[in-house]
Formats: structure tokens, C-alpha cells, sequence
């Protein structure tokens, strides 16, 4: 009776995290520990509905206890803040290495060859599969609020990037709101690959140069780490990124609370 009550009414409410719990989020994420309490109590809520729709699966030796399993939930709702929950749709599973995890790549050229190569990766984000994070890499973020990087945003940026059907460094957006967003984006995205690719110096990581999704989630972690770098060198992206996902925390005063 409770599985048709959920498919006639939706899914039965969040468990909510517990004080204590959310506590430790608090004093571990720094991001977390700056927000307002409106916002604080709406990520609260998102993080809830990420652990109650996602299985975390840690890849052993790591072990996941419920700490750091919320701090992950958190993590990756930062993102969601102004999108909502409808951004946890489309993928069920995140995958938790301990540190950085090897995947194998292949390429058949135009002339029928095959490529193949092994990739070094921190984070991942299938199409319409699991989101996969190095915790490692996770816990220096947190060591490092301001370096310009948070691996967990930067991932989900590529998930909500992807719930149009396309992987472009443009979300679903309103039209008029979209096309603003595709022309600006485009345009700064275009001028930064001529700056990498002249060997310019660059005040963002010349990885956003790889694709405009990627340019998209690399501001993306800017946006929430580093916000004043990223408004200083792309001010158009910076103030679309604002209005998609709200003011960012580090422009607060961050906690040096420490757990």
C-alpha cells in the first residue's frame, strides 16, 4: 500500500537531516556555514531530498559514514539553491572514489583508427548516469574555500547543464533568458580560448577552454569559491551565474568554524 500511495500521491516525504547532523555540515563546508538562514534551511531540505533519492556508493577502502554522506548531499545541492530539487532529476546513483580513478577512453578517427588512452579523473557525470567524485579531491575543497574549485559543483553543473537533452553550457532556461545566456556565454567562451590558446595568462583554470560545458562548470565553481576572481574576468558569465544560482556564500564572511 505505501509504493501505491506514492505513484498515486508522489514520493512520501524527506526524512529531514537531524540538527546534530546538520551541525557538522555546517562546520565542514564552509560554503554551508555562510549561507543566510533562509537558504541555509532550503539547501537543508534539497540535501534531505538527495539522500533519500540517491544511493552514495562508496568504492573501498573508503568507507561513508552518515557525516560525511550529508557533507556530499550538501555539496552537491549548493548548485540547486534557486533551481530547485528538479535538478536531482534524471540519475539515481553517486559513486565515491577515494581519491583520483583511472577510466579508459576510445576515439575512432575520420580515417577509421582506433584511439585509445587512459583519462585521470577527480569527478565524472554519465549522461543520464551516476555523478562520481574523488573524495579526496571533495575534502581539499573544503580545506580550500577560495581556491577557485569545488569538484562537486563543478559535476553537478554538467547534470543540470544535461536535463535538456544537450550538453552545451546552456541549461534549460526561459527562451528570452536562454538565448542571452547562449549568446554571452558563447562569445566570452570564444575570446578565453583565443587567450589559452595563445599562452596568455588567464585568471580562471585554462581548463574551461575544453568545450563550453566545461567553461560552464568551471565558472560554475568559481561562482561559489572564488566569486570576485570570476567577476573580475567575465562579468557578463558572472552575473548569469548569480541569477541561476543565487548570491554566493563566499561573498560572506566564511565561518572558521572547524569539526
Amino acid at each position: 500500500m505505501p509504493g501505491l500511495i506514492r505513484r498515486l500521491f508522489g514520493r512520501a516525504p524527506s526524512q529531514a537531516i537531524d540538527d546534530a547532523l546538520w551541525a557538522h555540515v555546517q562546520a565542514r563546508v564552509p560554503w554551508v556555514a555562510a549561507l543566510d538562514p533562509a537558504r541555509d534551511a532550503r539547501l537543508r531540505a534539497l540535501a534531505a531530498d538527495f539522500l533519500q533519492r540517491k544511493s552514495i556508493t562508496p568504492i573501498p577502502p573508503l568507507a561513508l559514514d552518515d557525516r560525511r554522506r550529508a557533507v556530499l548531499a550538501a555539496l552537491c545541492c549548493l548548485p540547486l539553491l534557486e533551481f530547485g530539487g528538479e535538478g536531482l532529476h534524471g540519475w539515481s546513483q553517486l559513486i565515491v572514489y577515494p581519491d583520483a580513478f583511472r577510466v579508459n577512453r576510445s576515439h575512432l578517427d575520420a580515417a577509421g583508427v582506433l584511439h585509445e588512452w587512459d583519462d585521470e579523473l577527480i569527478g565524472e557525470s554519465w549522461d543520464a548516469g551516476p555523478l562520481i567524485l574523488s573524495w579526496a579531491d571533495v575534502e581539499a575543497d573544503l580545506d580550500d574555500p577560495h581556491a577557485g574549485f569545488c569538484v562537486a559543483v563543478h559535476e553537478m553543473a554538467h547534470k543540470l547543464d544535461a536535463l535538456d537533452g544537450v550538453l552545451d553550457g546552456t541549461p534549460a532556461l526561459p527562451r528570452d533568458w536562454q538565448r542571452a545566456w547562449a549568446r554571452d556565454f558563447q562569445q566570452d567562451y570564444d575570446a578565453f580560448v583565443a587567450l589559452v590558446e595563445a599562452d596568455r595568462e588567464v585568471a580562471i583554470d585554462p581548463y574551461a577552454a575544453e568545450a563550453p560545458e566545461e567553461f560552464f562548470a568551471v565558472c560554475s565553481e568559481y561562482h561559489f569559491s572564488a566569486p570576485q576572481v570570476l567577476r573580475e574576468a567575465l562579468p557578463r558569465v558572472a552575473a548569469h551565474l548569480e541569477k541561476f544560482y543565487g548570491p554566493s556564500p563566499t561573498d560572506a564572511p566564511l565561518s572558521s568554524r572547524t569539526e
